[in-house]
């Protein structure tokens, strides 16, 4: 069974900023439930959000942690030490049905959705890879690899991710920072008020924009029980209960909040980022859309295990009218001239880090490797 989304408005919350005259971009984060065990409804869901969003005139939109195929908070999926059982192997395979190939039909759908709304048009730029889940989600989830942390340089700025909880990982936010990020998003399941500090750290520390984008449940928005249970507390939930209070959150390089935090409910939460110039024409708005990923490698193959949650690139193809855009030194310059954390800031001689990007496999045959060898005789 899967719950109907709600037919009523969001709630968006628009910083113009003080300079309506600044050139800028205009970025939204979603704060929206998944539809959960119904992927297409989902999709629909996802494209009355866009539609929101480009109508406010959005260039980036970022949604939440595993919005597509969904967070499964509250279930253990059966498992105990030395044990898993039949309930949860079930649960496992409903989840895992939920989830989506990159490339696949839904990322075509997605990229029509972009095409429709103006907001960018189905080129595929890449994608990132949780490289840690978090305590339980390691029984369901794969990890990443360095093949998967782009940064990606666009018309509206350097734009990479990082996914909850590894945003505390100091090592992938340094790595991060080194490739130039200037909108770093953070798509979270984290709706604690602490995760704000996190956030405004990052934005100071990267001297970069932060987008973080979580969803906001209710208990009714998961299937009843039996069929869904939240372990340990399902006897204390009523329908309308609060199970993830959202906290979505834009904040600039100076580590000033732009708009959010959010508790109030599902909401487009949106601000512009004083980033770059437009000097002359052509239309390319890149977006980064949350997705649910079911590899556990690289060549986006299904197998058993389920992988983790990962974010999707896209970028939307040139048309008929061109705008150029190229950075600014605009807030991002005034941070760094504070504090480059890779920058006039760094000691390479005293503390030097080196990243691992390329593909991890757990299993190489020799001989595809002395066929690709041949083939080049």
């Amino acid at each position: 069974m899967a719950i109907v989304a709600s037919d009523a408005p969001l709630f968006a919350e628009v910083d113009m900023g003080a300079d309506s005259s600044a050139p800028t971009v205009r970025a939204t984060v979603v704060q929206a439930s998944t539809i959960f065990y119904d992927t297409p409804a989902t999709l629909d869901k996802a494209e009355r959000l866009l539609a929101e969003a480009a109508g406010y005139g959005s260039q980036l939109v970022v949604f939440p942690e595993a919005f597509i195929g969904g967070y499964p908070r509250g279930s253990n999926f059966g498992v105990t030490i030395g044990n898993r059982t039949a309930k949860g192997k079930e649960e496992f395979r409903k989840y895992h049905a939920s989830a989506i190939d990159v490339p696949g039909p839904e990322v075509e759908r997605l990229a029509a959705m972009a095409g429709k709304y103006k907001v960018y048009l189905g080129h595929f730029l890449g994608k990132h890879r949780k490289i840690m889940p978090t305590a339980l989600e390691r029984i369901i989830w794969g990890f990443g690899d360095g093949s998967t942390i782009p940064v990606f340089e666009t018309p509206i700025g350097k734009i990479g991710a990082a996914i909850c909880w590894e945003n505390r990982m100091p090592l992938l936010r340094t790595a991060m920072y080194a490739k130039g990020i200037e909108i770093y998003c953070a798509p979270t399941a984290d709706s604690r008020e602490v995760w704000q500090a996190s956030m405004t750290h990052i934005a100071l520390e990267g001297g970069c924009f932060v987008l973080s984008a979580n969803q906001f449940c209710r208990r009714k928005d998961y299937p009843p029980p039996p069929e869904y249970e939240f372990s340990g507390t399902e006897q204390d939930l009523t329908p309308d209960s609060i199970v993830c209070a959202g906290g979505s959150v834009i904040i600039s390089p100076s580590g000033s909040v732009l708009a959010g935090p959010n508790y109030d409910g599902e909401a487009l939460i949106s601000a512009d980022l004083d980033i770059l110039q437009v000097f002359q024409q052509i239309v390319w708005h890149p977006v980064t859309i949350r997705k649910t990923d079911t590899t556990m490698n690289t060549q986006l193959e299904i197998i058993p295990s389920v992988s983790h949650v990962a974010v999707l690139f896209l970028e939307q193809n040139s048309v008929s009218d061109h705008y150029q855009c190229w950075p600014d030194l605009g807030e991002i310059a005034r941070a760094k001239f504070d504090f480059d954390v890779v920058g006039h800031y760094s000691r390479p001689e005293v503390l030097s880090l080196v990243v691992r990007d390329h593909p991890a496999t757990p299993v190489t045959f020799t001989s595809a490797s002395a066929k690709t060898e041949g083939s080049h005789k």
